[in-house]
């Protein structure tokens, strides 16, 4: 089974959670308006249902290995995998799909692992705020319907799509992402036999691999019935890498660079190499240096649709 359609499934599964936990209304501000900065225009931020933290981050993960995760982690369930030197992480997205928020430690230093069901973005940052790496929650907010993240250094609010504060002390503040990739649980294992496996054991209690809502939506109908579609060159539920370089922003179909293999595009003053890893099942991006060498970077895997409306001026390889 494709990748992307198990994918478009465990989407929906947490889609439909905030929808069946409350119904959305206008957004109640954590600040006031009249003294607060914001980089977006605040009625954009809305309720997403669940209050500050009713959707509860994991702030002390368990990791397993592999031999005891596959007592209840099947081969094709998605997740984000990280490597950082000598550690290698899957986070499924059966656990974060109830969580969105993961606050970790790799190596001894701390990262952020996010991830938004509805718009299919699963992203690893640096937590870096005022110099120091600290914990991050879930705000209960949606901005262009995407995870809105707060930090617990300033209390302000993150656009989980633009890796960047919209609200709040740190507004304007991009954070780093590492790079990391949303991929099937069988084929990282293969990769990683010695990994590490996020654990149930999340202190909280959670229905984790059980679909609790019935029976699946479509996940097209449901993303076109949840996002007004912005952009007609491609479906709602594509999935893309986009980047911004000088505030310019590009989108990359990943279905056209799995079929051509590998693609080299120049974008603002920039070469690009998007290359198809068929064993992994994903595709990489990285930046041609001047001296020739190849440097890995993290693009924002996104929905066609939320990438769109985050970059309504996007540029589109397709």
């Amino acid at each position: 089974m494709r990748i992307g359609i198990i994918i478009l499934i465990v989407a929906v599964l947490g889609v439909v959670g905030l929808v069946f936990l409350q119904k959305r209304t206008p957004n109640e501000s954590m600040f006031s308006e009249t003294s607060t900065q914001y980089s977006v225009p605040p009625e954009e931020i809305i309720s997403g249902g669940p209050p500050k933290d009713g959707i509860p981050s994991i702030d002390n993960p368990k990791f397993i290995p592999i031999q005891e995760a596959d007592k209840w982690l099947s081969n094709n369930e998605p997740g984000i995998a990280f490597s950082r030197g000598n550690t290698h992480r899957f986070y499924p997205y059966q656990i974060l799909v109830w969580h969105e928020i993961l606050n970790d430690t790799a190596e001894g230093e701390r990262i952020l692992v996010t991830y938004c069901p509805l718009c299919l973005t699963g992203f690893i940052f640096d937590p870096l705020v005022k110099g120091e790496r600290v914990e991050f929650g879930t705000s209960g907010k949606l901005w262009k319907s995407n995870l809105v993240m707060y930090d617990r250094k300033t209390d302000s609010l993150w656009s989980q799509i633009l890796g960047q504060a919209i609200a709040g002390e740190m507004t304007g503040t991009t954070l780093h992402a590492f790079p990391s990739d949303q991929m099937l649980y069988g084929n990282w294992k293969k990769a990683f036999p010695a990994g590490q496996v996020l654990s149930r054991d999340t202190g909280a209690v959670r229905f984790y691999g059980s679909n609790p809502y019935g029976d699946y939506f479509s996940a097209t109908n449901l993303a076109l019935s949840l996002a007004k579609p912005t952009d007609i060159r491609l479906p709602n539920d594509a999935f893309v890498f986009g980047i911004v370089r000088d505030g310019e922003a590009k989108a990359y179909w990943t279905d056209a660079v799995k079929e051509k293999g590998e693609i080299e595009d120049s974008f603002a003053g920039t070469v690009f190499v998007l290359r198809y890893d068929e064993k992994l099942d994903v595709v990489r991006v990285f930046e041609k240096l001047a001296d020739g060498r190849e440097e890995r970077i993290n693009p924002f895997s996104a929905f066609w649709f939320s990438w769109a409306a985050a970059h309504p001026d996007t540029s589109l390889y397709k």
